[in-house]
């Protein structure tokens, strides 16, 4: 028996299938001639597609355990991150195109799929094995900008080949940069070059900022080079492989990390922290440290760390209990170096609650009484896990060493103004 319906892609079937048309207000009757739905779909793939749909859910929420599978939030919340799995993998699906590449939004506060970091903007580009490439446009001044080349997953050999740091490139005065991209360097070539691995499918484009207010993103642009630019119409078979290859993507994206939550909970790490080890994908150079935070709503953790005399960037954010990153650009839910300096005697404190408790470096579990603090520290001299405290949001200015940075709530109000608007002017989307 299904535990959760979704709103497939036939929802006005659907609907009016099991609903009067004088219960909808506002829905007109079908046109005359409609024909009526058939046992099965006229474009192949797409029964394929909706039966997965259909029961996804349903296997996702069986990742979880009863107290999860039954309540109606968490459901919701289920059908809300299936959503989100499809949306990402269509834009792909429909986009993605090796002979016509360009970069395409892949995860983010919307398409809220394996927790996106809130200060990095993820675009992908499809390649075709064998091709030759130019990337070329404005390098930008933010903390790190790297490009990774992989192996869709399904494939043989599916992961991360290399990575690129936009920093290594050299630009004119204008800060351009023209980037080649093939598998063996042409000869007397001498500007920069990165050699494509012969099996590499797509690129993976992050773009991590830290102050988001005065860095300037990268603008870019990718051609193929080794065939004339034009596109053709895809034939009957290439989109109907498209079509059919969707729903294991959009099984990968939905089943994959559900219950990380409940597994960091079960092996006890509520309220503590420990190492991350990315099974596949990560940043390189990048060191992860997480644990599940379980709070009640008058009860705040205090992270402490050092921090190391060197790093190119380090961060704080949350998820809730189905590992989706929670709202950055609407509470104050994410912290960076620019966001949460470290306090008189050297050491980073970030206080993790429901309740503002008025210090500066606040996380904002907004509304999520459980879910996970990951912290990040990228090209770092050490790597230190923080340190974790429960007290009662009451007691937090109290366990704190004198002379924190406090605000007001009008204070915090305007920091969260100014943070949205400067996020929103990137280009995210």
């Amino acid at each position: 028996m299904r535990t959760l319906q979704i709103l497939s892609l036939d929802l006005a079937a659907m609907l009016l299938a099991a609903i009067p048309v004088a219960a909808v207000a506002g829905t007109p009757p079908a046109a005359p001639g409609t024909p009526a739905p058939s046992a099965a779909s006229p474009v192949a793939g797409w029964d394929a597609l909706v039966d997965s749909l259909h029961t996804l859910p349903e296997r996702m929420l069986a990742k979880l355990p009863e107290t999860m599978r039954s309540d109606p939030q968490i459901r919701q919340e289920v059908g809300r991150l299936t959503l989100e799995a499809l949306a990402a993998a269509s834009i792909a699906a429909v986009g993605g195109d090796g002979d016509a590449p360009r970069f395409l939004p892949t995860i983010n506060d919307l398409l809220n799929v394996g927790q996106p970091n809130a200060d990095t903007i993820y675009r992908t580009a499809r390649l075709t094995p064998g091709g030759s490439y130019r990337i070329s446009g404005k390098r930008g001044s933010l903390k790190l900008t790297v490009m990774a080349q992989f192996v869709m997953p399904g494939a043989a050999g599916a992961g991360m080949r290399s990575q690129l740091d936009f920093s290594t490139l050299r630009t004119d005065v204008k800060g351009r940069f023209d980037l080649l991209l093939s598998a063996t360097r042409p000869e007397g070539y001498t500007g920069d070059w990165w050699q494509l691995d012969p099996g590499a499918t797509g690129l993976m484009l992050r773009m991590v900022s830290s102050d988001w207010g005065k860095e300037e993103d990268p603008a870019l642009s990718i051609e193929r080079l080794d065939k004339p630019i034009r596109r053709t119409r895809p034939t009957a078979m290439v989109l109907e492989q498209r079509l059919r290859a969707l729903p294991a993507a959009i099984d990968s994206m939905a089943l994959r990390f559900v219950d990380h939550v409940e597994t960091l909970r079960r092996q006890g790490v509520v309220n503590q922290l420990k190492v991350f080890n990315v099974p596949v994908g990560g940043l390189a150079g990048q060191f992860y440290y997480e644990g599940v935070y379980d709070l009640a709503d008058d009860e705040a953790l205090i992270v402490s760390s050092p921090l190391p005399k060197t790093c190119t960037y380090r961060s704080l954010i949350l998820t809730n209990e189905i590992y989706e990153t929670t709202d950055w650009i609407n509470n104050h839910a994410s912290l960076n170096a620019d966001q949460a300096p470290p306090d008189a005697d050297g050491k980073l404190r970030i206080v993790v609650s429901a309740r503002d408790p008025g210090v500066r470096n606040w996380l904002d579990t907004s509304g999520y009484p459980r879910g996970i603090i990951q912290g990040r520290w990228t090209g770092c001299d050490s790597q230190p896990i923080p340190e974790v405290r429960k007290v009662k949001v009451k007691d937090v200015l109290a366990a704190m060493p004198s002379g924190v940075a406090t605000v007001t709530p009008a204070e915090r109000q305007a920091i969260l103004r100014a943070r949205r608007d400067a996020y929103l002017e990137r280009p995210f989307w």
